[in-house]
């Protein structure tokens, strides 16, 4: 019953949407047609069935829902405002919240609303200036999750560069400043990466190297309240993060009338002294474009126990985090002008040190998502 208010409740959404835009596109007054020219809205909804299955614990079978409402405002030429909500009571990493079967719907849906961008954005020729708490804008291969999680926010102060041939990116930040963030001391990030893009013959070829240097992790509680497969003892961890990514990603226009993407990509944490290294392997065949388009990636990857911060790594694969090793599957149909049709599915060994019962553990789990966009 729940999802289905939650459904009915997008298509008045979209309707009001579409009613709103007949409007803009006649104004009354030039005047107020400039004013609203300056919100941009992006927002989504998605709809999920998800099960867990492993060996060492319960399984798991839910519904879940996402919601992310965002608007970017210009207040002057080249200098924004960004404002974004999503749903999931602050995780850093998923928007996703529960259907509760025991709770009305009204008794949780706003309250699990909190703000993961709030800042300002400027921009100056190939150059992009953040401040405040705004989405990553590290560059991913294949959106590779290896380092960081789709919905990770940085709070801080970061800057981009970006022309045909480089992109550079660098930035402070404090994670430490989430909300939901339980660390005992405050933690500080420093970020860079630059990626080096070629074009050849018949495709394209991205080289990147990237440094993500955490200050204040080791000897310090973990941030969100679990140590992610990272290791710690009694909730304090053992080990310093300071890590270097660098990753290759080879695309290609046309095979079989669809765009192919290979990328391969490796971290190593030169904080730890064992346990430290990772890497990923990834092929992305077509792209959910226009209506009728499909895409489907395979990624394998294998994350020893401290090769990364877990808190802020892919957030589906392993269950979230380190100390694991694994197959996932992606797949999305674009059904419609705003609507997709998806599914997940993730194929993992947990190592013994992050299973509940000190032995390898199979962990499986799928994903079947109806994901709406309206603006």
């Amino acid at each position: 019953m729940k999802k289905i208010i939650l459904s009915l409740a997008t298509m008045a959404t979209l309707s009001i949407a579409d009613t709103t835009d007949t409007a803009i596109t006649e104004p009354p007054l030039a005047i107020e047609n400039s004013f609203l020219d300056r919100f941009h809205f992006k927002n989504d909804l998605r709809l999920r069935y998800e099960s867990i299955e492993r060996d060492d614990k319960d399984n798991k079978y839910r519904n879940r829902y996402r919601l992310r409402l965002g608007v970017k405002v210009d207040l002057i030429d080249n200098l924004q405002l960004e404002v974004g909500m999503r749903s999931g009571f602050a995780n850093p990493t998923s928007g996703n919240q529960t259907f509760n079967d025991d709770e009305p719907l009204s008794d949780y849906f706003l309250q699990s609303l909190r703000f993961n961008v709030l800042g300002l954005s400027y921009k100056s020729g190939n150059s992009t200036y953040k401040v405040g708490r705004q989405a990553y804008m590290m560059y991913r291969p294949i959106k590779s999750q290896l380092v960081w999680d789709n919905d990770v926010s940085m709070n801080g102060v970061n800057y981009q560069y970006k022309d045909d041939t480089t992109i550079i990116t660098v930035g402070l930040n404090q994670p430490t400043l989430e909300e939901a963030s339980v660390a005992k001391e405050d933690v500080n990030l420093f970020i860079a990466q630059y990626v080096h893009k070629t074009k050849l013959e018949s495709a394209k070829l991205n080289l990147g190297a990237g440094l993500y240097y955490y200050d204040g992790l080791k000897g310090n509680t973990t941030l969100f309240g679990s140590t992610k497969g990272n290791t710690a003892v009694n909730g304090v961890f053992t080990n310093d993060y300071h890590i270097v990514e660098g990753f290759a990603e080879v695309q290609l226009k046309n095979v079989f009338g669809k765009p192919l993407k290979i990328a391969a990509g490796v971290v190593y944490n030169f904080g730890a002294d064992d346990d430290n290294f990772g890497y990923d392997v990834a092929v992305k065949l077509g792209k959910a474009k226009n209506v009728g388009d499909w895409q489907v990636k395979y990624s394998y990857t294998d994350l020893e126990k401290d090769a990364t911060l877990g808190a802020y790594s892919d957030s589906d694969n392993f269950g979230g985090g380190t100390d694991a090793s694994g197959h996932a599957i992606r797949a999305k149909y674009k059904a419609g002008t705003n609507l997709y049709i998806a599914g997940n599915f993730f194929f993992n060994t947990l190592n013994a040190s992050n299973s509940k019962t000190g032995l390898e553990t199979d962990y499986e789990r799928v994903q079947l998502d109806v994901i709406v966009k309206f603006y």
